[in-house]
């Protein structure tokens, strides 16, 4: 399994490194032309998210991006700092909400998962004391790179 780890302070000029890094880390792995703009679009919206949830708290540690290229999967896991951002975990699965609790979000919060679960047929979103995660992944055909 191949990972990709980038961490950047948030501000809103980052989210757009992000995404590029996202994008091609995302085709090296497999994931299929057609797909690449969403994976961009996904991350973009997560990014933009923690970046305005570490702003509005005041929180200066970085954002934290995982890019993993595992076994026919590759995911993405962007994380916050802000404690409990959202209330228990949801999981989306084909763009339906499986949990059983909803998000405890502002509408603009609300409106970028929205946007993200659009984007993702497999995405997850956590938060504990020590800040939140939003895990997205996309089906991978993993093929070796010719030296």
């Amino acid at each position: 399994m191949a990972t990709v780890e980038l961490r950047f302070s948030a501000q809103p000029e980052h989210v757009r490194t992000a995404r590029l890094v996202a994008a091609a880390v995302a085709r090296r792995a497999g994931v299929e032309e057609a797909v690449l703009d969403e994976v961009r679009l996904a991350v973009g919206e997560a990014c933009s998210r923690a970046v305005g949830l570490h702003r509005s708290h005041g929180i200066t540690a970085p954002v934290r991006v995982v890019l993993a290229d595992e076994e026919k999967i590759f995911s993405i896991e962007v994380g916050d700092e802000v404690p409990n951002a959202g209330a228990g975990s949801t999981a989306v699965s084909g763009g339906r909400s499986e949990g059983t609790e909803e998000l405890d979000a502002e509408g603009e919060d609300e409106m970028g998962l929205a946007v993200i679960s659009g984007l993702v047929d497999d995405m997850e979103v956590s938060s504990t004391e020590d800040g939140g995660v939003i895990r997205m992944s996309w089906p991978a055909t993993s093929f070796a790179v010719a030296p």
